[in-house]
């Protein structure tokens, strides 16, 4: 059956309602939307080729998924798993400890805005029997010992990838066609903007709305399109209160600032959820998609790891989710 929210959701009630200035909980890393003009391919080891990609994961502190990632030969250290990144990067904190060459500079992309960063050489990374050569990987800031790099849906090209959060793993396997299973599977049509997958067929009270799949941001947001649409509904109703807002920073240790907003009801597919936590926030990652003028939402860690799988297929332009059992 379909789940429900958690009981403290992450970066809008773990740190408690704390009044109209309240401090909330950090949120993760955002996107990077500048890729390098001649990204190294993937290259499978001769006797893994066609094989799947299976990795054990673990949950950072902010629920984030961490997976084993190789550098010239080094490791395996602990990269966060971002399908809303289309770059793989490393930490500073890394660059330093490798030894990593710095090769150019290059605007990039997050969250909050865009700042130039540093562009390191890296001889070979590696992603269980997957490996790309003489890469160039931004190096950002990143906040604490816990998360030395991010790993983006450069590594996909066409495949899936399967986010298994009961089993603690991520799967890379080819694409493949999907039914939904009533009371076990919803699959969502997509479409591709800026690499990632934007889910159209998804609804907020009958209205249309756009909703991207992004496993590296801590909590889900929104825009303020869509949370007019929501302030308008409990106008309505007569449940309007004083905003509360709600104070975030990125892994990079960029703060913001949002409001934060409960979904009444929303729809994925055939999938129907209520009362949903979010913040919203006019973030420079819905002008990046070109989402600023339209309803839309982030859907973050908290709303993903409600289910027991995630799949995103980047070859059919779909996403799958798998409930968890009642």
């Amino acid at each position: 059956m379909p789940p429900t929210r958690r009981q403290a959701a992450v970066g809008l009630l773990a740190a408690g309602a704390m009044g109209a200035t309240g401090a909330m909980g950090a949120t993760g890393a955002r996107a990077l939307a500048s890729e390098p003009d001649d990204p190294a391919p993937v290259i499978e080891h001769p006797d893994e080729a066609g094989a799947e990609t299976e990795l054990a994961t673990r949950e950072s502190a902010h629920e984030h998924m961490l997976a084993p990632v190789s550098i010239n030969g080094r490791g395996p250290f602990n990269f966060l798993l971002d399908t809303g990144a289309n770059v793989s990067c490393v930490s500073n904190r890394l660059a330093d400890q490798l030894a990593l060459r710095t090769v150019d500079s290059a605007p990039v992309h997050t969250l909050v805005g865009v700042r130039s960063r540093p562009i390191v050489h890296l001889d070979n990374l590696q992603v269980g029997p997957r490996e790309r050569r003489n890469v160039k990987a931004p190096a950002l800031p990143i906040k604490g010992a816990e998360v030395d790099g991010v790993l983006g849906i450069d590594w996909l090209k066409g495949q899936r990838l399967v986010l298994d959060f009961k089993g603690r793993r991520m799967l890379i396997v080819e694409s493949r066609s999907d039914r939904n299973e009533p009371g076990r599977t919803v699959v969502v049509p997509a479409r591709r903007r800026k690499g990632q997958l934007t889910i159209v067929d998804a609804e907020l009270s009958g209205r249309r709305i756009s909703a991207i799949i992004d496993s590296g941001a801590q909590g889900t947001l929104c825009n303020s399109r869509l949370r007019d649409l929501v302030r308008a509904q409990e106008k309505r109703a007569g449940a309007t209160g004083p905003p509360q807002s709600v104070r975030m920073e990125t892994l990079a240790g960029e703060p913001f600032y949002g409001e934060a907003v409960f979904l009444p009801f929303l729809r994925l597919g055939g999938l129907h959820l209520g009362n949903v936590p979010v913040t919203c926030a006019d973030m420079h990652v819905f002008r990046i998609w070109n989402l600023e003028n339209s309803p839309a939402l982030v859907l973050g860690i908290d709303l993903l790891s409600q289910f027991e799988q995630v799949a995103l297929d980047f070859g059919r332009s779909r996403v799958r989710f798998d409930f968890k059992d009642a």
